[in-house]
């Protein structure tokens, strides 16, 4: 591995998995480039923190690196990736990469299809609150830790393990947390049989003496602990309302909703009381995410009471069911649910925070394989809300399939009231028309939809000031 002070160029370095290898870089002491399509929030934090990056690729971008880390997006035919082969310059992805991240810290790793961005920033959350100080890489912005990277001191390393391109394949965590698995990507994985195994491999490279932290509630996950032997040693957790309650050493017990429309709940093990857990994150999701948080702590000796603790003071992660603001009683959330059961816990949570006001969900769909292969399961998604504005597909790294519709979609979704609106402008002004006090929004995108948000809060905040 290259040392201290090295020049190491990341290509793609916006996207969520790079950036944060960045900060962990530049902590550490490296000369850290890179560069990337457009110009974003993103990029300009990288440069706040003292990161060169380049908007556009070219071939003077790479020149003087030592090493060269690309995207999962960046195709061979990159004019950096050109230029670096030509130069004789070292290329890894992710996948590659991440055993010299990790080094000589302990990895723990969270996977899953669904909860691993909020279990990962709970778990580094609880660990720095600690005085731990793990190195972490999160795909989104602790809202506590407020960055989503860090090297630390300490003896572990917390990293969301990413499915998409096998990137988890490049990890030998000591511990990992599964938090469930649904097919998704077919785009890397074209059958459900190719995505379990995908998830059976990650498990299997557990190290020795190492264990696995898992939800016995899913059906995913049920299928895979069936092949488990003696390795990796496994602990389920699970709802003791669970019809496979008694598969799991982990319970949450006695669940209410609490003043933070959350959920407080009692954490058994093995039938004992371990602590008693009062959220401020909504969802029953959460209750899963924060149960395999504290089983993990328990395995690694923690006090667990301090742990619940912390838990309690959790405030999530940026475009996770993240409040944006409420003006003229219309209130705007932002979440990354871009898959249907993700969907509907982000809905289900809505209605728990907001028992009582009008709910909309606006949903910009990303990439048309998913779109396409989820379809069914989309059209079903939308249950919770009152009213579902549909933009047009943000198509990320695909093109645009023959004969593709989305307006024909849109007229499938099982909701009250549907609108297939494909611009974000003139959803916005749809929206402005017809919102009204009591009122929640809630922008469903992992493509670029968030910016609705704040462009929502700016015109409502515009029109009281025109009032006054």
């Amino acid at each position: 591995m290259l040392k201290s002070g090295a020049r190491i160029h990341l290509i793609g370095i916006a996207g969520s998995g790079l950036s944060a290898i960045a900060r962990v870089l530049h902590e550490r002491g490296f000369e850290v480039s890179g560069s990337d399509r457009a110009w974003s929030p993103v990029i300009q934090e990288l440069v706040q923190a003292g990161i060169q990056v380049n908007v556009g690729h070219q071939p003077e971008n790479v020149l003087g690196a030592q090493l060269v880390i690309r995207s999962s997006a960046v195709v061979e035919e990159n004019i950096e990736v050109q230029t670096a082969r030509a130069a004789g310059i070292p290329i890894l992805k992710r996948v590659e990469f991440l055993p010299h991240l990790i080094g000589d810290q302990k990895a723990i790793a969270i996977a899953g299809t669904h909860g691993k961005t909020t279990t990962t920033a709970m778990t580094a959350w609880v660990l720095t609150s600690l005085g731990l100080d793990p190195s972490y890489v999160i795909g989104g912005i602790s809202l506590d830790l407020q960055r989503n990277a860090h090297a630390g001191q300490g003896s572990y390393f917390v990293i969301e393990a990413d499915e998409y391109d096998g990137m988890f394949l490049g990890l030998h965590p000591q511990y990992a947390i599964l938090t469930n698995i649904e097919y998704d990507h077919p785009d890397c994985y074209p059958t459900p049989q190719q995505f379990q195994a995908a998830f059976e491999q990650f498990v299997a490279q557990i190290q020795p003496g190492g264990a696995l932290i898992t939800c016995v509630e899913d059906e995913g996950v049920q299928r895979l602990v069936k092949h488990l032997r003696e390795h990796p040693i496994w602990f389920g957790y699970a709802l003791k309302s669970s019809p496979v309650a008694s598969l799991a050493a982990y319970l949450a017990d006695q669940i209410t909703r609490n003043d933070y429309g959350a959920y407080s709940f009692q954490v058994n093990w093995n039938g004992q009381p371990l602590a008693q857990v009062e959220l401020a994150v909504p969802g029953i999701h959460n209750v899963r995410n924060a149960l395999a948080v504290i089983a993990l702590c328990h395995q690694l000796d923690l006090p667990i009471k301090d742990v619940a603790g912390i838990l309690g003071a959790f405030h999530g992660s940026a475009r996770r069911f993240q409040i944006r603001g409420t003006i003229q009683g219309v209130t705007i959330v932002d979440d990354y649910a871009h898959h249907p059961s993700e969907i509907k816990a982000t809905l289900s949570a809505a209605r728990d925070r907001f028992p009582n006001q009008f709910l909309w969900a606006v949903w910009q769909p990303h990439t048309y394989s998913r779109t396409l292969t989820l379809w069914e399961d989309f059209c079903n998604a939308f249950q919770e809300a009152d009213a579902v504005v549909v933009l047009d597909v943000y198509g990320a790294r695909e093109q645009t399939p023959p004969g593709f519709s989305m307006a024909k979609l849109a007229t499938e979704i099982q909701s009250t009231r549907s609108f297939f609106i494909p611009k974000l402008e003139a959803a916005e002004q749809f929206l402005l028309e017809e919102l009204a006090p009591n009122q929640v929004v809630v922008i469903l995108s992992a493509g670029d939809a968030d910016q609705l948000s704040h462009r929502l809060l700016n015109s409502l905040e515009q029109s009281l000031e025109d009032v006054a």
